[in-house]
């Protein structure tokens, strides 16, 4: 299940995951990210990963839609909240093949911080 929240910066795509990402969670995300394009320009991203059981075939296509739609350029920053260590050995693996943008990992009580990396320089 994803869940959309507010961490009060305007140009953030923020939510909560638990379980496994669905088609559907994706249009959610990706519809919200389209619309903060258009009214912002850059987004950053929040996400709380409390538990994560894999993601759909189908929404692995509605992302790859969207990255041939929108591309990546848009993202400036992505903060990723999760006590999973693995996570954020991905994480880091993504911050070293997508350059332009800054990905930083927190813990799951770091909700604060995460907001403060994500407003940084905007």
């Amino acid at each position: 299940m994803l869940e959309l929240i507010d961490i009060n910066v305007d140009n953030a795509v923020a939510f909560r995951l638990s379980g496994k990402v669905t088609k559907e969670d994706m249009s959610v995300v990706l519809s919200t990210a389209k619309q903060k394009i258009e009214r912002y320009g850059d987004i950053v991203i929040f996400k709380q990963i409390n538990s994560f059981e894999g993601v759909e075939i189908a929404a692995i296509v509605e992302e790859f839609k969207y990255l041939f739609d929108v591309g990546l350029s848009n993202i400036k920053k992505v903060a990723i909240l999760t006590d999973k260590e693995w996570l954020e050995t991905a994480a880091n693996i993504e911050a070293k093949i997508f350059k332009s943008i800054e990905v930083r990992c927190f813990s799951l009580d770091e909700q604060l911080q995460a907001t403060m990396f994500l407003k940084e320089g905007c």
